[in-house]
């Protein structure tokens, strides 16, 4: 080969390796499952920087929906919606993300009535969804699970927990969200943890089984990590913390975590060999698990009165950050649970909270977006803007510059320009 050809040749390698990176780094972020990419509320990308206000936030576009407290999912292009209608029908819609524009929607029978104490805030979808490799999975409230084709709406297959388990259907509902890890689906569902095949919701295993009618299927949602040095499915149930093997469903540890009317609803926060919880009724608790010659155990290394409720908190460098069933925001230090500070204001009943670096969003369920700084000292709130006339119970989800609220009966995509 001559020197012109190789020089052309390496031209061409440059342009090739240049388009690929530029590609690559224009990836849009996405916001396939419940609380973000790793499940725990935080953005990976550590070249995404957020501003110290929340002023250039404007709206890029808005749709009308039914009710659901159900989060939006976002893929690279697609953004679904989970919804009921009338009282009597769920309905998942697909929108384009750039545009707005609905491509589908598929719908099926589903309602139900919460128990009176809870009406206030609905009887609608609650359960968000988890989309992987192409197909969104769905839960309605009366705990029927169904699979279906992100592009085209399409069902492939759907599992009803109810008559398979013959467990009854669960009494606030199908709250818990499942999980996608390879090849199977995690799921909270039937009054059991159950485990499922991606491909056709056959059933792999069940575990930790719940008969009692009066409360049904757990709240919380379920968290995949290595915690004392084993890989694990980590559980919060109506009445215990638990964690299980992932290939047989075996019990490798659990604790009993007191919660009024089992509202064990917070998804587990790992900090290490740890795990954080805390419950209405229960208040804040920390759990070591450990790994020795006998197995698995754990113990309780501290708890406080500050109760939880159903706000999953943040961890950022040894320090919890929680919205409590006061309606104030609260820091403890982790390893000791000396609680650092609460704020003086109440804000709302929930708020939900996304993390990046050492700031926090939160999304209060009236409307209210908070830019909080994560710092141990005090509470700092850095901005506030309206973003919402309606409730917005449902969680946050942040893609890069680009934000998705989901009303009670509406879904906003925002911009907040870096």
């Amino acid at each position: 080969m001559n020197v012109p050809s190789i020089m052309k040749l390496s031209v061409s390698l440059i342009f090739t390796l240049v388009a690929c990176t530029t590609s690559l780094l224009s990836k849009p972020q996405t916001w396939e499952q419940w609380r973000g990419p790793s499940r725990d509320g935080r953005i990976q990308d550590e070249a995404d920087k957020w501003p110290a206000t929340l002023s250039g936030i404007k709206t890029t576009w808005s749709k009308e929906l039914n009710e659901g407290y159900s989060s939006p999912i976002v893929t690279e292009d697609l953004v679904f919606t989970v919804e009921t209608k009338d009282k009597s029908d769920e309905i998942v819609r697909a929108f384009d993300r750039a545009s707005g524009k609905q491509l589908w929607e598929i719908s099926w029978k589903g309602s139900m009535k919460v128990p009176f104490f809870a009406r206030k805030n609905g009887s609608w979808v609650r359960s968000t969804p988890v989309y992987a490799n192409g197909t969104l999975y769905v839960g309605g409230i009366r705990e029927l699970l169904v699979a279906i084709d992100g592009k085209t709406g399409k069902e492939k297959w759907r599992v009803d927990f109810v008559k398979r388990e013959k467990s009854g259907v669960p009494t606030f509902g199908f709250v818990s969200s499942p999980l996608v890890e390879g090849e199977f689906l995690y799921i909270q569902a039937g009054a059991e943890v159950a485990k499922i095949r991606c491909s056709d919701g056959k059933k792999i295993w069940g575990s930790m089984k719940d008969a009692r009618a009066m409360y049904g299927s757990a709240f919380s949602s379920l968290v995949i990590a290595e915690v004392a040095g084993k890989d694990q499915l980590l559980a919060q149930t109506r009445e215990e913390l638990a964690g299980l093997d992932l290939g047989t469903g075996k019990v490798m540890w659990r604790y009993k975590v007191k919660a009024f009317r089992g509202m064990n609803i917070l998804t587990p926060t790992i900090i290490g060999d740890t795990l954080f919880t805390s419950t209405y009724g229960g208040g804040s608790s920390l759990f070591k698990v450990s790994t020795g010659s006998e197995g698995m155990s754990v113990s309780k290394t501290w708890s406080h009165k500050t109760e939880g409720y159903m706000s999953s908190p943040l961890t950022h460098e040894g320090h919890v950050y929680m919205h409590g069933r006061d309606k104030r925001f609260h820091c403890f230090e982790a390893t000791t649970g000396k609680l650092k500070w609460s704020s003086v204001k109440k804000f709302s009943d929930y708020a939900s909270l996304v993390a990046n670096k050492d700031k926090a969003l939160a999304l209060t369920a009236d409307g209210n977006l908070l830019l909080i700084d994560l710092d141990p000292s005090e509470f700092k709130l850095l901005d506030t803007k309206k973003v919402s006339d309606s409730s917005t119970w449902a969680h946050l989800a942040v893609c890069g510059e680009e934000l998705f609220v989901r009303e009670l009966k509406g879904l906003i995509k925002l911009k907040w320009p870096r």
